[in-house]
């Protein structure tokens, strides 16, 4: 039995809580997790997981070594950095989930660029169109639009974008161009209804806050038939600027209501937190980071 190793994986297995979504990560049976960690509990002579059919819990002495090694993980990433002053290149598979236009849009054309750079490190884009839970999936980060809601993550700010109001100057000359977010009563809105229910559209003008409940013909769950809608002359969208940057540049679509633009929308990039950063995804993190600033529609 490799120590590091085991110790590794059973970091992993009290992240995930789950013997079963290691071995899918890793692509091995779940009985060959399950007799590593029986190999690393015989090794101590303790217990460090409760097991039953439906969860796993950590004994009390597993809580203490789970502890003490994900410092010894973390301590010694940080070793081989500086000991390798960049001989020791980042490698292995990073997981990383993204809405899925977004992906196609800003990650996946620069791909290239970050495969130059560390030859050794592979990338695995899930798409969702909502944050996954990144320890039960899995998942080293996610590349989350807004506020976060789960406090147990680890934020960093990585872009930023204007939520805009968008039409086809085709659909504005047929049905006009509304003043103030009261007149979308009037329009057809494009709604986008990620759990069913239509998403509200949030506007701040000179007076406050404002909320708009849109209605219209057409609703859909995905940003990409959002953006066919729009293009097809269907009606008014109000989304995240990133969606129609290039059309908004080549005057495809033009922005209404820019007087209510609400406050601009937040693209962080979260992982778990309680466990060591490893070098793989510091580096796929950073990349990140560094093309978006270079455009000018996700620059902070």
């Amino acid at each position: 039995m490799d120590r590091m190793d085991a110790i590794s994986l059973f970091v992993r297995v009290v992240d995930s809580g789950s013997f079963s979504a290691v071995a899918r990560t890793l692509g091995v049976g779940q009985p060959a997790v399950s007799k590593q960690i029986a190999a690393l509990e015989a090794h101590l002579g303790a217990q460090l997981l409760q097991r039953t059919s439906r969860s796993l819990t950590l004994t009390e002495a597993g809580r203490d070594f789970y502890e003490s090694g994900v410092r010894l993980l973390g301590d010694l990433e940080a070793a081989e950095s500086r000991v390798g002053r960049g001989r020791i290149a980042p490698s292995g598979l990073v997981r990383a989930t993204v809405v899925p236009v977004f992906g196609r849009l800003y990650v996946v054309p620069r791909l290239h660029e970050f495969f130059v750079r560390y030859p050794d490190v592979a990338v695995d884009l899930v798409v969702a169109d909502r944050l996954m839970n990144l320890v039960e999936e899995g998942i080293d980060l996610g590349v989350h639009n807004g506020e976060l809601s789960d406090s147990s993550l680890i934020a960093r700010k990585i872009a930023q974008t204007p939520v805009v109001t968008v039409a086809t100057p085709a659909y504005l000359e047929a049905h006009g161009e509304p003043a103030i977010p009261a007149e979308l009563e009037q329009h057809f809105c494009i709604i986008y209804a990620p759990q069913g229910a239509p998403r509200i559209w949030g506007f701040h003008g000179r007076f406050g806050p404002t909320t708009h409940q849109p209605k219209g013909a057409f609703r859909t769950n995905d940003a990409e038939q959002i953006r066919t809608a729009v293009l097809a002359d269907l009606g008014i969208a109000h989304t995240p600027g990133w969606l129609f940057a290039s059309e908004i540049a080549s005057g495809a679509v033009r922005p209404v209501l820019t007087d209510y633009e609400p406050a601009k929308l937040s693209i962080s990039a979260v992982r778990p937190g309680g466990r060591f950063l490893a070098s793989k995804v510091r580096v796929f993190i950073d990349f990140l980071a560094e093309i978006f600033a270079q455009d000018p529609s996700l620059a902070l």
